[in-house]
């Protein structure tokens, strides 16, 4: 199974940590990466607000996301991370939404959308079979 197929069918909720550039760490939640590509795996994005978690990409492009699946066991992913570039384009960020939000109810603050290597993928909890989690 793929990541982007993975990612289609589990549900579940994910964390997005990034550290700023004296590694201080900041934790937010987030949704399940988006794939922009279909043929690509090893890229993802996400919709970032312009706030903490942006701040800390821009100075510190190391991130990390886990997302913890709906399910009695402990499982999910963990991905490494690293930020190669970002969009600012509102039609663009509009037309990844997963969902459309009302103008009265949606957070007013700028918007990116913050694409991302896919460096290293590891279970939620336990040795990836490389033995490197």
């Amino acid at each position: 199974m793929t990541l982007q197929e993975y990612f289609q069918t589990a549900q579940g909720l994910g964390v997005l940590a990034t550290a700023d550039a004296s590694g201080r760490v900041n934790a937010a939640l987030y949704a399940k990466p988006h794939f922009l590509d279909p043929d690509d795996d090893h890229t993802v994005a996400f919709i970032m607000s312009d706030r903490l978690s942006h701040d800390n990409i821009c100075v510190n492009p190391s991130a990390a996301y886990l997302f913890v699946e709906e399910a009695e066991d402990y499982v999910g992913k963990r991905l490494s991370l690293t930020r190669i570039k970002e969009d600012t384009d509102p039609e663009k960020i509009q037309a990844v939404r997963r969902r459309n939000l009302r103008d009265a109810c949606e957070d007013q603050t700028k918007k990116f959308l913050v694409y991302f290597r896919v460096d290293a993928i590891r279970p939620l909890v336990g040795v990836d079979p490389e033995g490197t989690a």
